[in-house]
């Protein structure tokens, strides 16, 4: 186990710093400046050049990258362009709300996911099965931005039930009442998609062991129905839906980004598109360090897990 996490972690350094090496040339090399931004400072060449030897963009890029990547390993992330603050300090600012929004969404999802997908598998054929099928169907083709657009149409202007925007009420003492108003839309657009697939993968996950013989064994043994789906079907149906689950998790925070920009909730996403849009080089930079390493992290626990629900697996 030791050799297998080593060989792990010098895994996640090569793919971080290829990860950040792309990322960089990408930014750099594609058309526009950050400075394009300022009308005033695009009409005068001289408070352009300094403004980029200020911040060190004056520089080869191969030496811009050695910089940031040493100044990285030490925890620094870089100065926002456009904010003109730490880049660490305005991700610690955002990241709550992000991670509230995306775990609450996961636990929504896998709430309605589990039950669904078992009984979708256990009713096979049925028109419960059917319509559990439609609902998936749905949910993995409607877009999120446009869900999220038809809900507030409905929800929050025409029938005035939910707000459409933001954490909180502004003006109004927070509880958690209002947080939970203000959670509901985006969450039902986040955890849609989600909780489709993860159906799809827990019937399919099903379906492949329910015929096993070592399930008739244990029918055949007089054994209660919920004991042999409980303790033989699901644990050994589980690790296609481990997998799904666990490589989810960075698309959920990525596909938050589109969510929070569409309710203006004060996570990463609208801060990242904008920085993207601004040419801001290390607020995107450090984003796509950060979901690159939750990619790896999640591979590593899903791997993990696996040995977990299928002690036949083992790590050397």
């Amino acid at each position: 186990m030791r050799s297998f996490l080593t060989k792990r972690m010098i895994q996640t350094l090569v793919v971080l710093v290829g990860v950040s090496l792309i990322t960089f040339f990408m930014m750099n090399l594609a058309p526009g400046d950050p400075f394009m931004m300022d009308p005033e400072m695009r009409m005068n060449p001289e408070a352009v050049a300094r403004w980029k030897e200020l911040r060190q963009l004056d520089r080869p890029l191969h030496e811009q990258y050695y910089s940031w990547l040493v100044n990285l390993l030490k925890g620094d992330f870089g100065i926002s362009l456009i904010h003109n603050r730490p880049v660490l300090e305005l991700i610690t600012e955002r990241l709550p709300a992000t991670l509230l929004l995306t775990g609450t969404s996961l636990l929504v999802a896998l709430l309605f996911a589990v039950p669904l997908g078992i009984l979708s598998a256990v009713k096979q054929g049925t028109f419960l099965d059917k319509w559990i099928s439609f609902f998936t169907l749905c949910g993995v083709s409607l877009p999120n931005f446009w869900l999220g657009m038809l809900l507030i149409l409905l929800f929050a202007y025409h029938l005035n039930w939910l707000p459409a925007s933001s954490l909180r009420t502004v003006g109004v003492a927070a509880s958690f009442y209002d947080y939970i108003k203000h959670l509901i839309l985006p969450v039902v657009v986040l955890s849609t998609g989600s909780a489709a697939y993860y159906i799809r993968y827990i019937r399919a996950g099903i379906l492949e062991v329910i015929g096993q013989d070592y399930i008739l064994t244990a029918r055949a043994k007089g054994l209660k129905e919920s004991t042999v789906l409980f303790r033989h079907i699901l644990r050994n149906s589980m690790i296609p839906v481990v997998t799904v689950v666990s490589l989810s998790l960075p698309f959920l925070f990525t596909g938050a980004m589109v969510t929070e920009y569409v309710f203006s909730w004060p996570g990463m996403g609208r801060w990242i598109i904008m920085a993207t849009l601004s040419r801001d080089y290390p607020s995107v930079l450090a984003v796509n360090v950060i979901v690159a390493a939750l990619v790896v992290l999640c591979n590593l626990g899903a791997d993990l897990l696996y040995a977990y629900f299928d002690p036949r697996i083992k790590y050397r």
